[in-house]
């Protein structure tokens, strides 16, 4: 940390607003001009008179901060790979194996960013992995081999101090290391915001702890990563498509009838991937095959989410949750479709499935990977669909059919806080997501508009 004893302290500044007064303390370090802002003249001339006071007694003073060294942070005297490792620890059992999963893919970057130099002695690949599956993993981290605590070892007596978060200059250099990829190229803004949300985490840590003084986030920066809410319109698939793309996995050997009900069930109920491979048969209501009116209900109670089993505290591949942006034990209720009805009914009586089974599970009775379900989607969208249509955003990926099905709900009509409902959502993320895709309203629109000219007497 660099320190400077040439100081300039100016006299408190009253600034008279419409609403209230606020005062100003401003002073000079090195040239670099510094200022506080505080709500009462008392708290202003407290704050100038330790400044005043450090000044006359020849303390240095901060040129990142401004502050006398007495009163700066902790930060020159702790390393970040070790105050990383103590706020992993410090989350972990709190945070989703997903979310695991995440930051440590953050700080991986961050570390590698934060190095006075780069491991030359080891592989580029060992080191990412020494760091992101031990380092950051505490379920990992007394396993590892004695290659990769040797490479930890390296990383540890290498990594700059957390007073490199002090230096704007330096967190502009780390955060674009942190928001780009292998190959240079900046990451989508929907990874930038996760980084930048991890890094928030363990700053305001460092905060509550007095590591840091404040946010080193750079101002507005948060507000300048802009990531679109709303559903391409482009990748909803139409019911002619959707049936074409059902029938041809259906067809499939051995696993085909499974992922046909497994993508019925997010095409015709809206439900998220990890809400249907968590279903149960005793979760799902059918009626008699006679029964006149063939609507079923589907009560969802939990999500399991395939994240890899290093990632999750049972050593399974999957991450049982409860519902998302619901309270532990909540369910939802969801409408099942007469056609999803009849496949449901068809794959339980295939497969002999008892009421405490998993629906939508494997040939083994496990729960479906996803990567056998993105493959399945993706072989089915390349046989089914045309050249241009296949590299187009249509159905693109597995969660389009969900998109698709909570459309094909608003444009029938279905209030918004029903949709909602089934969906999972609340209304206004409803609203802000499928805003672009509600249609067939405006020829209606067009009537009332002309009905009000009309009764206005408007030429």
């Amino acid at each position: 940390m660099e320190t400077s004893h040439d100081v300039r302290i100016w006299n408190i500044r009253v600034r008279k607003g419409a609403r209230k007064t606020s005062y100003v303390v401003r002073w000079i370090v090195k040239g670099e001009e510094f200022q506080d802002t505080f709500t009462s003249s008392g708290q202003a001339d407290s704050f100038r008179s330790n400044l005043v006071t450090a000044s006359r007694k020849g303390e240095a003073f901060s040129t990142t901060t401004g502050l006398p060294v007495s009163q700066g942070s902790k930060a020159s005297g702790i390393n970040w790979y070790d105050f990383a490792v103590q706020y992993v620890d410090s989350v972990w059992a709190n945070t989703a194996a997903h979310s695991r999963r995440s930051m440590a893919k953050t700080f991986t970057k961050a570390t590698i960013a934060l190095l006075r130099r780069q491991p030359s002695d080891y592989e580029p690949v060992a080191v990412r992995r020494a760091l992101r599956e031990y380092a950051f993993n505490k379920n990992k981290r007394e396993s590892a081999t004695s290659e990769t605590q040797a490479i930890l070892g390296f990383i540890k007596r290498n990594t700059l101090s957390m007073a490199v978060w002090e230096d704007p200059a330096k967190v502009e250099d780390v955060l674009a290391q942190v928001n780009s990829r292998l190959d240079g190229k900046q990451n989508a803004a929907s990874s930038i915001r996760r980084n930048r949300n991890a890094l928030s985490g363990i700053f305001d840590y460092a905060i509550k702890r007095g590591v840091l003084i404040s946010d080193p986030m750079p101002k507005g920066k948060r507000d300048r990563v802009k990531t679109s809410s709303t559903v391409d319109k482009r990748s909803l698939i139409n019911p002619k498509q959707a049936a074409e793309l059902l029938v041809w996995v259906r067809d499939q050997p051995r696993i085909g009838e499974i992922l046909h009900a497994f993508f019925a069930t997010m095409y015709y109920a809206g439900t998220r991937p990890e809400e249907a491979t968590a279903l149960r048969v005793r979760d799902v209501t059918l009626p008699d095959e006679d029964a006149e009116d063939q609507w079923g209900e589907l009560v969802l109670y939990e999500a399991t989410s395939d994240v890899g089993s290093q990632w999750t505290d049972s050593g399974k591949s999957f991450d049982e949750r409860h519902l998302k942006g619901r309270a532990e034990g909540d369910s939802r209720p969801v409408p099942c479709h007469p056609a999803l009805t009849r496949i449901l009914r068809a794959e339980i009586k295939r497969r002999d499935l008892h009421p405490g089974d998993l629906l939508l599970r494997g040939l083994k009775g496990a729960k479906l990977h996803s990567v056998v379900i993105r493959r399945m989607w993706d072989k089915a969208r390349k046989a089914v669909l045309t050249d241009d249509d296949y590299h187009s955003a249509l159905g693109k990926r597995v969660y389009d059919l969900r998109h698709t099905c909570l459309t094909t709900w608003l444009n029938s009509g279905i209030p918004p806080a029903q949709v909602a409902e089934w969906a999972g959502n609340s209304v206004p993320v409803l609203l802000r997501t499928y805003a672009h895709c509600i249609q067939g309203q405006f020829d209606h629109y067009k009537k009332r508009l002309e009905e009000t000219h009309r009764l206005s007497g408007s030429a």
